[in-house]
């Protein structure tokens, strides 16, 4: 579901960056619109408001404005409705979905029929919205839009490949008559001497004409009402230039008197041969375009259709729309897990490595957690559906994917403010060098003005603009999810590449997250099983790492719990509760300062253990200092490789934790890090990331709990590690899909190959524009002699798009930065040279 206030929408028509530029102009000029972002890449906009604007109202917006609003039309099965009150009802709940544009109810048939606008609002959220207005509905069978984008996607290539065949059957005798006598002479006299000069321009005119009336159509009926609105588009310099070459010839055909001798000449072929070019280009760009989404295609390809659930004591086979939350689902081997859920029953292993990019099999068990979209191995369990539909891991995912491609980074705007006056400018120009001809130019000054003004009109076509950058993000995060990097915000993509110190959270980020009871040092008067028992009784309570250990050991030591009141968790400090009728205290030092409790000699123990990278906890009972609990938590096995890739980049490193100095020093001694800050609290780490800024410094952080939020969320970009908790990751922009910190690496690899990427795009597409557009002109005719033909000014705009799009595309070969065994991969990726292996 979109966010609040906000409409996506499919937008058809858009062809070029000026395209863009005036969709969201439109779009903007509605009242209570305050944002709109259009990808000419993806073909969609999405629109903030302040919840007044209704899609109905957009989508006439941009029907006036020539860029209409793909809408599509669903079925839904609606039950519970008794008369027709019950129908009003449902239809006013309909309406009111943002992004329906009409929606009718039939009583008889129990279906309602809803038009929405493409990429608004699902089938599935419509179903829902009438289920929550009381009436129960489920998609339609039949009326479910399978992959419309991927079969609109084709049935483009398919239409845009036969107006290619059929406007090259058309055009290519026009180009032998004219064309061919021109380089043959031998051939120039055999049609001269057969059907005449006159014959052959009627023959060309006809051609040509079915040329234009025909698979050329689009250009006018899209070009020619934007330069009556005064927004001319790329379809309009098509259409003037090819229609000032077509007019021309059409007089000197049919009215020669008209045209001095000298410059009676008919350009048939080349409005012809234009169009030609021109579809063919658009042909290549829709089938390169196709392949950008691959990365989105392979993840909905992940989503199971049906699942087993057990229902009334039967198994059935459901669709996946229909499971609920709460449903208990079979899955047998070899089978995909259709929805998130927990393991009820039986035991196996799960493929996960398509959601974390982890290549061993996870073992699953009762409680244990399961992922849509993964694969079951050999064995066979039940599981509590926990999350369905758009709930579901893999949907997030998706979601996540679909929100980044669709980002606009700071480098865009610029882009669009320069292509917003971009084809006026051209068109100006286009007229001033014509004038120029005319003004300046010996006999046939007339043929020479068309020929220059056709020629930077058609070459000037701004599409490889439009497309450098949007059709890079796209792959590029596309890319990145396959690797198991999420860019959550798609301007992370643009923020990394600027980033020059990467800040790290030590818990469950550079350590496993789950320590080992090592040491339990005791005051006297107190016996190791007290202790533990009153301790784990508190410690079950929290959900920090360090508590999981206290716990698992006080199990494994088959210690009996007592019971617990009045628990409190002091942030940044411990946690206090009371156990068996005795106040029990366990946390740091300075919780024990706090409190006024003397640590007494365990001081001294505790900053041995700190020295030898332990974690130190103290306990306390009733006032008084009861122990020393010293935990390790194992540093990863990818850790040092990964701050060696980092320093390799000209990264500096730094740690930011919680912990004491002397065990922060021991984790960082281990992993050759930088810098580290030791001993703040969650506010702490903020002040920190403010701390390493100096200088004028970008910072990223990487973190995984719920004290690492406010970090995530101030760093310039935060990165969260996906096994972290949920608050983490809703606070960072780039999300860890396993809990692996070589993402980092592969995080920065893929933002520095995707700038790079777009930096070649838009040096291609600004310095094609401004190296061909003063030879079309014709500046160079004077000294050499050499005049741009508009055939090859076409060819050459058609390739010029075909080559961004190829380019980008070139993004989905990045490869991960570390390979299996935790080493750095043959080429790191360097700050100075080359990032990434793309070639």
């Amino acid at each position: 579901m979109t966010a609040p206030n906000t409409l996506n929408l499919r937008v058809d028509g858009m062809s070029c960056a000026s395209c863009v530029g005036r969709v969201e102009k439109a779009l903007n000029a509605v009242p209570g619109v305050s944002g709109a972002e259009v990808n000419l890449a993806t073909e969609t906009a999405r629109v903030t408001h302040d919840g007044t604007v209704t899609a109905a109202v957009l989508s006439e917006t941009l029907d006036k404005a020539g860029y209409p609003a793909r809408e599509v039309e669903t079925t839904i099965d609606v039950t519970e409705m008794s008369c027709a009150s019950c129908v009003g009802r449902v239809e006013k709940a309909l309406n009111a979905l943002p992004g329906v544009t009409a929606a009718q109810v039939n009583l008889a048939t129990g279906r309602a029929t809803v038009r929405y606008v493409d990429g608004a609002v699902t089938p599935a959220e419509i179903a829902q919205t009438s289920t929550a207005a009381g009436y129960p509905a489920t998609v339609h069978a039949s009326g479910r839009s399978e992959d419309t984008t991927t079969a609109r996607k084709e049935e483009e290539i398919t239409s845009l490949r036969r107006s290619v065949l059929q406007a090259a059957a058309l055009a290519l005798p026009v180009f032998v008559l004219e064309m061919g006598g021109h380089m043959i002479p031998a051939f120039h006299m055999w049609v001269m001497q057969t059907i005449g000069t006159q014959t052959s321009w009627v023959i060309q005119f006809i051609l040509t004409t079915l040329v234009l009336i025909g698979p050329g159509r689009t250009f006018y009926a899209k070009g020619i009402p934007a330069l009556f609105k005064a927004a001319p588009d790329m379809s309009s310099l098509v259409a003037v230039g090819t229609g000032a070459a077509y007019l021309y010839s059409v007089v000197a055909t049919f009215l020669p008197g008209l045209l001095p001798e000298a410059v009676r000449a008919v350009y048939f072929e080349a409005a012809a041969v234009i169009i030609v070019l021109i579809l063919i280009g658009r042909w290549m760009e829709a089938r390169a375009k196709g392949r950008t989404g691959a990365a989105i295609k392979s993840l909905l390809g992940l989503q199971a259709h049906t699942a087993n659930v057990l229902r009334d004591g039967k198994i059935m086979e459901l669709s996946i729309d229909d499971i609920r939350t709460g449903d208990t689902l079979v899955v047998r081997p070899g089978e995909r897990v259709a929805v998130d859920g927990e393991v009820v029953d039986g035991e196996s292993h799960v493929d996960e490595s398509m959601i974390t990019g982890e290549p061993v099999p996870v073992s699953k068990g009762p409680g244990a957690t399961v992922t849509g979209g993964t694969i079951n191995g050999a064995g066979g369990f039940r599981f509590r559906a926990t999350r369905v539909g758009g709930d579901t891991t893999l949907a997030q995912i998706i979601r996540m994917v679909e929100e980044a491609q669709g980002a606009r980074l700071p480098i865009q705007g610029l882009v669009n403010r320069i292509t917003l006056w971009f084809v006026p400018a051209i068109m100006g120009l286009a007229a001033l060098t014509v004038l120029a001809w005319l003004t300046f130019a010996d006999a046939p000054a007339l043929t020479y003005a068309l020929v220059a003004g056709v020629s930077v009109l058609i070459i000037a076509c701004p599409c490889a603009m439009g497309l450098a950058t949007p059709t890079s993000i796209m792959v590029g995060t596309g890319r990145a999810a396959e690797l198991g990097v999420l860019f959550r915000k798609g301007d992370a993509l643009q923020a990394l590449c600027s980033v020059d110190v990467v800040a790290v959270d030590k818990t469950g980020t550079l350590t496993e997250g789950r320590p080992e009871l090592t040491n339990l040092v005791l005051a006297d008067g107190f016996t190791r099983a007290e202790i533990l028992s009153l301790v784990a009784a508190v410690e079950e309570r929290s959900e920090h790492p360090i508590a999981d250990a206290i716990v698992r050991a006080a199990r494994a030591e088959a210690v009996d719990h007592s019971e617990l009141s009045d628990f409190t968790a002091i942030a940044g400090y411990g946690v206090r509760a009371r156990v068996a009728g005795r106040d029990v205290l366990v946390g740091a030092d300075r919780l024990m300062a706090r409190e006024g409790i003397d640590t007494g000699p365990l001081a001294e123990t505790e900053t041995a253990l700190a020295k030898r990278g332990r974690s130190a906890l103290f306990a306390a009972i009733d006032g008084r200092i009861a122990a020393l609990i010293g935990v390790a938590d194992p540093v990863k096995p990818a850790s040092a490789a990964v701050i060696a890739a980092l320093h390799a980049q000209g990264l500096e490193v730094a740690m930011i934790t919680g912990d004491k100095r002397e065990t922060a020093e021991a984790i960082a001694a281990e992993v050759d890090i930088d810098r580290v800050i030791a001993g703040v609290l969650p506010d702490g780490k903020v002040a920190a990331i403010d701390a390493l800024r100096a200088g004028g410094r970008r910072v990223a952080f990487v973190g995984d709990g719920i004290n690492d939020a406010p970090a995530l969320a101030h760093a310039d970009v935060g990165i969260a590690i996906g096994t972290g908790t949920d608050v983490a990751i809703e606070s960072a922009d780039v999300v860890l899909m396993s809990g692996d910190l070589r993402g980092v690496v592969n995080a920065f690899a893929v933002s520095h190959a995707t700038m790079r990427n777009i930096r070649q795009n838009l040096f291609w597409a600004f310095g094609y524009n401004a190296a061909l557009i003063p030879v079309a002109a014709g500046v160079f005719y004077p000294a050499f002699g050499v005049l741009l033909s508009p055939v090859l000014a076409a060819g050459a705009m058609a390739l010029s798009s075909v080559f961004v799009l190829s380019n980008a595309l070139r993004l989905r070969r990045i490869k991960p930065q570390m390979d299996e065994r935790d080493q750095v991969a043959p080429r790191l990726p360097s700050r100075a040279g080359a990032v990434v292996q793309a070639e």
